[in-house]
């Protein structure tokens, strides 16, 4: 059971008069009494209790001693603070459903929950939000969503309104393999199977390909959801460095090593790093990844949103082999509420998921699949990419410059050149967490770096800063707040405690 992150969403308020390891020992007391905590569970270190309520060790210290003599824990020398058996007498206060222990087991990865926090979106409070990877509200085509349906000559027909293929909506899978044409991936509809946004696809082809001890090779840093699907369906994790050249002598080391079953990249606009992989480098990929018969997963949700010249061609339409799956979205590009993505692979492979995909929804939503199509048809997305690639790119420019204006040499980053992001790297001793904590308290969030690589505490210096949510000023203000963050912790220094009492979630 992760307890730490657990315990992570709960706050002190630093105006109460009651004290802070009072206001802790309630907290975790409550879990225990609730069954919440069960016996027996081992809770967080001194130190990192600590640092998840922003307080002092003795603070810390303090509660669980407070803890203790109600009877709720016991420290063992050596070992740890453990939950104890409810004390004779409290039997009624633990007669509630013990959820935790009826529960089957989960991997409790590293940040495990870190996508579902990102969501937890809240622009309320004056905070300003540069993590989560979501279009700007305010640029949702709502108004191109309405002329698509007024323009739908037949309305809908309420057969499509009824059960339809596991694999989606026949005209919007023609359509899509009709648009991808354009980019130099031929298919048929055929090979196209439409899925509630991308995270649905992966996990579907994670179901269908792997088993408990395969392996399969990421790049790191990479997409938070990607490693978090991989690891839960068992497999082993390879991780190739990001920064630089590809590194193909080690790939083909694992491939010859391990023989892994996959291969996962973003080579289009990498989530987090933005980098954009050349087109020889795509070529000689394919090429020795075509010599292992190595299947090769590439996620393509911003190739559309390139803000300079267009990006090379798809590792899908320079496959030559057919060990391409691709795997791309309409969240990115229109809104997330969409949720529907799509998978273009092999008819059997597609085979082998609609089987699990069953399971879990039987087909995709109808009516965001009839709208998206009606959008399509009407080639409103062209003339909605033209309005976002130039906003987005105002935006990161705005970004990148208030960065280089207020941070100074205290960052490192690379303007990408599409999608979403800015991958930042602190030029001092600063680690992104503690950075975040600052920052929290200046009313401004991001995802540090730790959360997209597979072995924490890689990334402990860098993080991610999305400039497509919000306008240029509060961008801007972002950049000075984070500034500001900086020098909070040049005076303080590093180890001094910082009570958080801002209406920003750190990680959103």
């Amino acid at each position: 059971m992760d307890v730490s992150k657990m315990l992570s969403g709960a706050r002190l308020d630093a105006s109460s008069r009651r004290p802070l390891y009072l206001q802790i020992a309630g907290l975790i007391g409550e879990k225990i009494k609730s069954l919440v905590l069960p016996a027996g569970t081992k809770l967080p270190p001194e130190r990192e209790l600590a640092v998840l309520f922003g307080v002092s060790r003795t603070t810390a210290i303090n509660a669980y001693r407070c803890l203790e003599q109600q009877g709720l824990v016991v420290t063992r020398v050596g070992s740890g603070t453990y939950v104890e058996e409810l004390p004779a007498g409290r039997e009624e206060e633990g007669r509630s459903v013990p959820w935790i222990q009826l529960m089957t087991p989960f991997p409790q990865l590293p940040l495990s929950t870190v996508l579902r926090e990102i969501l937890e979106v809240d622009f309320s409070g004056g905070s300003i939000s540069l993590a989560a990877g979501m279009p700007d509200p305010a640029l949702y085509p709502v108004e191109l969503l309405r002329q698509g349906i007024a323009g739908s000559n037949n309305g809908i027909n309420p057969v499509d309104l009824g059960h339809i293929s596991t694999e989606g909506y026949g005209p919007l899978r023609n359509l899509v393999a009709r648009m991808i044409a354009d980019r130099g991936i031929e298919s048929t509809g055929e090979d196209v199977m439409i899925t509630a946004g991308s995270q649905q696809g992966l996990y579907l082809i994670g179901k269908a390909l792997l088993e408990p001890g395969d392996y399969v090779v990421v790049e790191s840093p990479t997409f938070i959801g990607a490693h978090q699907v991989f690891s839960a369906s068992g497999a082993r994790i390879l991780s190739l460095p990001v920064a630089g050249q590809f590194p193909f002598s080690l790939l083909e080391d694992y491939l010859v090593r391990y023989r892994p079953k996959l291969l996962y990249v973003i080579p289009t606009y990498h989530n987090p790093t933005g980098r954009l992989m050349p087109e020889n480098e795509r070529r000689d990929l394919l090429k020795l990844a075509a010599r292992h018969r190595l299947v090769v997963l590439e996620d393509d949700p911003y190739s559309e949103l390139y803000y300079d010249e267009k990006p090379p061609a798809s590792l899908k339409a320079l496959d030559d082999y057919g060990g391409v799956v691709y795997l791309s979205t309409y969240s990115k590009v229109l809104f997330p509420g969409l949720r529907t993505g799509y998978v273009v692979a092999h008819p059997a492979l597609l085979n082998r998921m609609a089987h699990e995909k069953q399971f879990i929804d039987l087909h995709s939503n109808n009516l965001a699949q009839w709208l998206l199509c009606r959008l399509l048809e009407s080639d409103a997305l062209r003339e909605h990419l033209a309005l976002v690639r130039g906003e987005y790119k105002k935006r990161r420019d705005a970004l990148a410059k208030a960065l280089r204006r207020y941070c100074g040499e205290e960052l490192s980053f690379e303007t990408p050149r599409g999608g979403f992001y800015i991958w930042c790297r602190n030029n001092r001793p600063v680690l992104s967490g503690r950075l975040l904590q600052q920052s929290a308290g200046e009313g401004v969030s991001f995802v540090p770096g730790e959360a997209f690589y597979v072995h924490p505490p890689e990334g402990e210096k860098e993080f991610r800063l999305c400039f497509v949510t919000h306008a240029e000023k509060p961008l801007q203000e972002g950049a000075r707040r984070l500034a500001r963050a900086l020098a909070g912790i040049r005076r303080t220094g590093k180890q001094r405690d910082i009570i958080v009492n801002q209406p920003v979630k750190p990680l959103i």
